[in-house]
């Protein structure tokens, strides 16, 4: 069971998980984590999934995982003829007046919906995952030359269960650099396996880029991928990008988007951070304010 907090109504709430009875046997069994370790966590595994929910075959299972989680498919933009295939529909783009970007060039907005935690302050050689867990900044992207940029900074991690809108965005006025995509696993990112395999993030596949933005000096993006999670795609390119623009999106699976920002740059929402300090995610949506300048 999954507890968050619902910033709108300012009280816990359950969520809904894909798979949960599943998730649960795999990361808390002894021949659950075998499979894991054997099978789920790879590649093949991944891709066997992907190839399935890419076929027309896979639309059979739209109508009941809309039905489920519940997802108010007006939101979002419908092909004529309809989703051609079950991974169309996990990527599914959302209504141009269905987006509502905070426009103050001061606020910092959410770059996608999704649970978030939030940290000030940070200590980039100890980076905390969970019950302790620590790893670094340069462990997770790969590369050290540019980790004490953040010292002391901001850190957010939005969780993206699988009934949520796939799709992540950028968070201010700039220019993104090209992506780093660095190869490994495929774990669930659900707090339930967050409990039980050390440095995730470090673990699984992911990507990097730098938004050199013009309100919050250089955000580090970090998106991480997840239990059949096909591939995480990149449709931005190098040139100027506007607040709100979209950056990528995952295919099926849940998965994580992870921004860094530096030092006084940025002042986290009171409630997000005093949540994250009793280690509750919040819920939050693409565009809403998630901090100020």
């Amino acid at each position: 069971m999954i507890k968050f907090y619902n910033r709108k109504t300012e009280k816990y709430e359950i969520e809904l998980v894909a798979g949960e009875s599943y998730i649960n046997w795999i990361y808390s069994s002894p021949l659950g984590m075998k499979i894991l370790e054997l099978f789920v966590k790879k590649k093949i595994t991944s891709r066997i999934c992907g190839y399935y929910c890419d076929r027309a075959i896979s639309k059979i299972k739209i109508k009941k995982f809309v039905n489920e989680f519940k997802i108010d498919m007006a939101r979002f933009e419908m092909p004529e003829k309809g989703f051609n295939n079950f991974n169309e529909f996990f990527y599914r783009k959302l209504k141009k007046e269905k987006i509502n970007i905070e426009s103050d060039k001061k606020i910092l907005i959410s770059p996608c919906d999704g649970k978030i935690l939030a940290y000030e302050n940070i200590d980039i050689k100890m980076l905390i995952q969970i019950k302790g867990i620590t790893y670094s900044l340069a462990e997770l992207i790969g590369h050290d030359s540019i980790d004490s940029n953040y010292t002391e900074g901001s850190c957010l991690i939005v969780r993206l269960p699988p009934s949520d809108y796939h799709r992540f965005h950028f968070v201010d006025h700039g220019t993104c650099s090209p992506t780093t995509k660095i190869k490994g696993f495929y774990y669930s990112v659900n707090p339930t396996s967050l409990n039980r395999i050390k440095k995730i993030f470090c673990a699984n596949k992911r990507e990097w880029s730098v938004l050199n933005s013009e309100n919050f000096g250089e955000i580090l993006y970090v998106e991480v991928g997840a239990t059949f999670v096909g591939s995480i795609i990149q449709t931005y390119n190098n040139k100027k990008v506007e607040k709100g623009d979209e950056k990528g999106y995952f295919k099926f699976g849940g998965s994580t988007v992870i921004l860094f920002l530096k030092k006084d740059v940025c002042k986290i929402d009171k409630d997000i951070i005093e949540q994250t300090a009793k280690g509750m995610e919040c819920s939050v949506s693409l565009g809403e304010r998630i901090g100020s300048k």
